[in-house]
Parts: structure tokens; C-alpha cells; sequence
């Protein structure tokens, strides 16, 4: 398996996060974002016990080849 990092939120204070990774084995993107932890925002989604929320600015779309017209 090998992830690749398909960019990083250039608005990012510290350089870290929000970022998109693309794993070439299964396909399947990988968002880091911040983690939603306001009760009210939750209570709005059924989130099973082995799943979790991320916030994810709309600026960072860019980076997935489907919205870029680009390849991974």
C-alpha cells in the first residue's frame, strides 16, 4: 500500500492540516481535518461507534483528480 499526499490546505496556519491522501490500493481518499467534537453538530448525524467526523474546507476539493481534471 502506498498513500500519496495529494496536497495540504495552503491557508493552514501550521502547514499540517487540513490534507488528502490517495491510497493506490484500495482507491479510496483519506481526509485529516479537524475532528467535529460540538455535541449539537453530532446529535445531527447517526456517526457509528467505528466511524468519526472531520471538518473539510471546500478549498481544499481542488486536490481530487475528479474535481482538478487531473491524475493521482
Amino acid at each position: 500500500m502506498a498513500l500519496h499526499m495529494l496536497g495540504k490546505d495552503p491557508d493552514s496556519p501550521n502547514n499540517g492540516s487540513p490534507t488528502v491522501y490517495f491510497d493506490d490500493e484500495t482507491g479510496n481518499y483519506l481526509l485529516q481535518g479537524w475532528k467535529v467534537t460540538d455535541p449539537a453538530r453530532r446529535a445531527q448525524m447517526n456517526i457509528p461507534g467505528h466511524e468519526d467526523v472531520i471538518e473539510f474546507p471546500k478549498r481544499m476539493m481542488q486536490f481530487f483528480p475528479e474535481v482538478n481534471g487531473g491524475a493521482v
